[in-house]
C-alpha cells in the first residue's frame, strides 16, 4: 500500500517506501508513480509523511499517550495519539485518531509542523464525569487499536453498555460548561476543577501574605499540590484554549517579526503563528486578561491566546529572541546598574510597583540612549492608549502605546521620582529626577499639567550631563568662528544669543565660556535651570519660591568681583538693565533672549525701555541661531541639482548677495546631498542637527544707526553690508556644502524673506 507525502510546497505525493522511515536517516527514498527511480526527499522538504501500518509496533500501548491537534506548513491539520516522549531531535511517529484513511500511522517532520496543541478526547470527558471506570476506558482503547477504524465513542459504547444517548449528553454537557470569567481567581478555577482543596488554598494564601509577589499558582506548584502542566490542562479546558508544545515548534518568521524582543521578554510571551487576521500567542497566564489587551493594542489585530510553559516560552525566547545589539545589552544592564538619586517613597501605585518602575526606567534610559531630548508622556481619553513620545532631532515620534490602565501609575511613578505631591492633580507641577546609569549621570526636567479627561500630562527633559563642545566644533563658519572668538576677546561689553526655545542658546553660551575659562578669570553664572556644570565657573540656581530670581542674583555678582557674567535669560526689563549697566562697568556679560533674529533684539531692547545709547555702547555680538535636521553622513547621496533648484537657492540667498559674497554659480560639477535612509537614522535620512548662525556685530556704523533709532529693516541691511549673513544665508551655504537640504532649512528659517535686501 502507498504512503502519503505531504511536502512543504503544498504538494502531496503517492509513493512506495524504500526502507522503513528512520527519523535519524534524515531523509526518505521513495519510489513515484510517474518519476524515473527513486526519488530522495530531504526532511526540511516534508511536512509529514503517512504510512499505512504501525511496523514499528510503537503505538501497540497505550500508556503515556496523548492526544493532539497538529497543523502542518502545508495547512493541514491532523488529530493524533502521540507518546510524551519521542527523542527525535528531526521529528515525531503520531497514530491518526477518528481518520477515515487507510493510513495510520504519521511521521512529523521538525521542520513541517506549525503547531501542536493537546486536546480533551471523549473517553476523558467520560471519565471525569464518572461514566465509565479507568479499566473501561484502557479496555476500550485496547480495542480500538484492534479495531483501527472504529471511533472511541462507538467502541465505549458496544462494550461499557452505556446507551449512545447518555454518550451525547455527557458530550454536550461538556461541550456547554460555562467558561470562568477572566476575572476569576486562579484559587476558585482549580477548585472548581478538582485539582486542589479550599484547605490547601488557604495554606497557599496564607504563604502569599508574606510574600505578596508570589502568585498562587506558583505557590501551589512550590507546594507540590499541582505541577504546572496540570494547571495549565485544567485553565485550558475551561477557558477553551488550546496547549501548544513549543518543543518541536517550528518558527515562524511572520509571527515573530510582528513582536519585538522587549515586548515579548516583558510580557513573557512567545508568537506562535500569523494567521492573517489574527495572531496566535503563547502565554504561561491564561488569567492574565492584560496580556491580550496589551498586545491587541500594540499590534492593533485580533489576538488568539494559546498555552505553553512557562520553561517552554522562555526557551523559545532565548533561541529566536537573542539578546543582541545596543539595545539588548542595554536594558539588561538596566536595573543592575540604575540609581535613582531622590525618589520617595512608592505607596499609591495602583499596578504591582516593580512592573511600574520596569516600566518607567526603561522609557527613561531608552530615550537617553536615542538621544531625545524630550519625553512626552501622553495618557489617552477613557480606554485610548496612553502614548509615549520622543522628541529626536526636534521631531516627535512615538515610541510606546501602553494600556491605559498604566497611565495613573506611571505618571504617580513620575512624581514620586521626582518628590513631587502624588496627590496633587489639580494643578501644573515641575521638579527633577537624577538618575546614574553606569558611567552616565543624566538629569530629567520634569513639568506635569492637567489635561481633559481627568489626566495628567508629564513632559521631561534631559539634561545629560555632558561636557560643552569647543567653539570650532559648534558648526560656526569661518567668518563667524572669527568673529565671536574676536567678541569674546574684549574684557567688557555685551554678547546676545536669542532664538526660540530648543534652538541651543544655552550649549552655544557654554562653549564661549569653556573658551575663556582659565584661572586667570572669575567667572559667575546664574541659571534657570543650571543644564551643563563647568569646573571653574561658580554657578548658581534660581529660586523663584524665595525671591531670587535673575536681578536679584545679578546684582550680588556686581559685589563678587567677576571678569565674566553668563545670565541664563533676561526675562524681564529689570534684569536686562542690570546686565546692560554691568557691561559697561567693566564686565563681560553673556545672556540669552528669545528673539527672532539678531536686529529683532536690537528693536525688542529698545521697545522694553532700555537706553539705546547705553545699549549701542554696550554691544559686541548678536547671534541668532536656529537647529536643523542634519543629513545623515552614513547614508546621504551626492546628485546634480536642476538649474530651477539652484535658482530657487539663489533666489532665497538674494541674487544681489548672492553675487556680492562671491558664491560660486551653477555648473556641471555641482553636487547636492540628497537624503536617503539607513538603519542608523531610522529610515529618516537625517541623524543630528547642526545649528545655522546669524551674527550682527557691534560695528560703528550698526551703533551709530541704534542710537539713532533706526528700524527692523534699516538695521537688517546695514547688518549684512557690514558683513551679516542671515540666518537663511548661512543655512543655504550649508546646504551647498552637503550638510542639509532645502527643507529643513525653510523649516526653521521659515520666518526670513529677503524682500528689500
Amino acid at each position: 500500500m502507498d504512503s502519503i507525502l505531504d511536502l512543504l510546497d503544498g504538494r502531496s505525493l503517492k509513493g512506495k517506501l524504500i526502507r522503513p522511515l528512520n527519523p535519524a536517516d534524515g531523509e526518505i527514498d521513495v519510489v513515484v508513480p510517474g518519476f524515473n527511480g527513486v526519488q530522495k526527499f530531504l526532511f526540511p522538504e516534508i511536512c509529514c509523511v503517512l504510512m499505512p501500518n504501525d511496523e514499528n509496533g510503537m503505538f501497540h500501548s497505550d500508556n503515556s499517550l496523548l492526544h493532539e491537534e497538529i497543523t502542518t506548513y502545508s495547512g493541514k491539520t491532523y488529530h493524533v495519539l502521540v507518546h510524551e516522549e519521542q527523542p527525535h531531535p528531526t521529528g515525531f511517529f503520531g497514530l491518526l485518531v477518528a481518520e477515515d484513511t487507510s493510513c495510520r500511522l504519521i511521521f512529523f517532520t521538525s521542520f513541517g509542523v506549525k503547531t501542536r496543541c493537546q486536546q480533551r478526547v471523549v473517553g476523558e470527558i467520560l471519565q471525569a464525569k464518572g461514566l465509565i471506570s479507568p479499566d473501561a476506558m484502557q479496555h476500550a482503547l485496547n480495542k480500538q487499536q484492534m479495531l483501527k477504524k472504529r471511533r472511541l465513542g462507538a467502541i465505549i459504547r458496544d462494550n461499557v453498555a452505556l446507551p449512545k444517548q447518555t454518550i451525547e449528553e455527557a458530550l454536550k454537557e461538556a461541550e456547554k460548561s460555562p467558561r470562568i470569567p477572566r476575572g476569576a481567581r486562579i484559587g476558585e478555577i482549580l477548585v472548581s476543577y478538582g485539582l486542589v482543596t479550599q484547605e490547601q488554598i488557604e495554606e497557599a494564601l496564607s504563604i502569599k501574605q508574606k510574600n505578596e509577589k508570589k502568585k498562587i499558582g506558583e505557590l501551589l506548584i512550590e507546594l507540590g499540590y499541582i505541577s504546572e502542566e496540570n494547571l495549565l490542562a485544567a485553565l485550558a479546558t475551561k477557558f477553551r484554549v488550546k496547549i501548544v508544545d513549543l518543543t518541536n515548534l517550528a518558527p515562524n518568521m511572520k509571527a515573530i517579526a510582528a513582536l519585538p524582543g522587549d515586548i515579548i521578554r516583558r510580557l513573557n510571551v512567545f508568537p506562535v503563528a500569523d494567521r492573517g487576521d489574527r495572531l496566535q500567542v503563547a502565554t504561561s497566564e491564561p488569567t492574565e486578561y492584560r496580556i491580550e489587551k496589551h498586545l491587541q493594542l500594540y499590534t492593533g489585530r485580533k489576538i488568539e491566546m494559546v498555552i505553553s510553559t512557562s520553561k517552554q516560552i522562555a526557551a523559545a525566547i532565548a533561541r529566536y529572541y537573542p539578546e543582541t545589539g545596543v539595545m539588548g545589552e542595554f536594558v539588561s544592564n538596566l536595573y543592575m546598574d540604575l540609581e535613582v538619586e531622590n525618589v520617595g517613597k512608592a505607596d499609591a501605585l495602583t499596578e504591582s510597583d516593580s512592573q511600574i518602575v520596569n516600566h518607567v526606567n526603561m522609557i527613561l534610559l531608552d530615550a537617553y540612549k536615542q538621544r531625545a531630548s524630550d519625553i512626552h508622556f501622553e495618557p489617552g481619553l477613557r480606554d485610548d492608549p496612553f502614548q509615549v513620545r520622543y522628541r529626536i532631532d526636534g521631531t516627535c515620534h512615538v515610541a510606546h502605546q501602553l494600556p491605559s490602565f498604566y497611565k495613573s501609575a506611571i505618571i504617580a511613578r513620575l512624581k514620586i521620582m521626582a518628590e513631587l505631591d502624588i496627590t496633587e492633580h489639580r494643578k501644573p507641577l515641575s521638579g527633577k529626577i537624577l538618575l546614574k546609569h553606569q558611567a552616565n549621570r543624566i538629569e530629567y526636567r520634569i513639568e506635569t499639567t492637567p489635561t481633559t479627561g481627568g489626566n495628567e500630562d508629564a513632559v521631561l527633559r534631559i539634561l545629560a550631563n555632558s561636557k560643552p563642545l569647543p567653539l570650532d566644533e559648534m558648526g560656526f563658519s569661518a567668518a563667524n568662528l572669527k568673529a565671536f572668538r574676536a567678541a569674546l576677546a574684549q574684557p567688557y561689553g555685551i554678547i546676545l544669543c536669542v532664538g526660540p526655545t530648543g534652538s541651543g542658546k544655552t550649549t552655544t553660551l557654554h562653549s564661549a565660556l569653556a573658551h575663556l575659562n582659565t584661572p586667570e578669570r572669575k567667572i559667575w553664572t546664574v541659571e534657570d535651570p543650571v543644564e551643563i556644570t563647568q569646573s571653574g565657573l561658580r554657578q548658581v540656581q534660581t529660586q523663584s519660591k524665595i525671591g531670587l530670581n535673575f536681578a536679584e542674583v545679578l546684582r550680588s555678582f556686581l559685589r563678587l568681583d567677576p571678569d565674566v557674567i553668563m545670565v541664563g535669560e533676561m526675562r524681564d526689563a529689570e534684569t536686562a538693565k542690570t546686565a546692560i549697566e554691568a557691561s559697561l562697568t567693566g564686565h563681560l556679560v553673556l545672556s540669552t533672549l528669545h528673539t527672532n533674529s539678531a536686529t529683532d533684539t536690537i528693536v525688542r531692547l529698545i521697545e522694553m525701555g532700555m537706553d539705546a545709547y547705553s545699549f549701542a555702547d554696550a554691544l559686541l555680538l548678536i547671534v541668532a541661531q536656529r537647529l536643523a535636521r542634519k543629513l545623515c553622513d552614513t547614508c546621504k547621496k551626492p546628485y546634480h541639482p536642476s538649474e530651477d533648484e539652484f535658482a530657487t537657492l539663489v533666489q532665497l540667498y538674494g541674487a544681489d548677495w548672492f553675487q556680492e559674497h562671491n558664491m560660486k554659480p551653477y555648473a556641471r560639477d555641482l553636487r547636492l546631498m540628497n537624503k536617503e535612509g539607513c538603519e542608523k537614522c531610522n529610515g529618516t535620512g537625517y541623524r543630528g542637527r547642526l545649528a545655522l548662525h546669524e551674527m550682527a556685530m557691534g560695528t560703528d556704523k550698526l551703533k551709530k544707526a541704534i542710537k539713532k533709532g533706526a528700524d527692523a529693516d534699516e538695521l537688517s541691511f546695514l547688518a549684512i553690508q557690514e558683513g551679516t549673513k542671515t540666518l537663511l544665508m548661512d543655512g543655504i551655504i550649508k546646504i551647498f556644502h552637503g550638510l542639509t537640504d532645502v527643507d529643513q532649512v525653510l523649516k526653521v528659517c521659515s520666518s526670513q524673506t529677503m524682500n528689500g535686501f
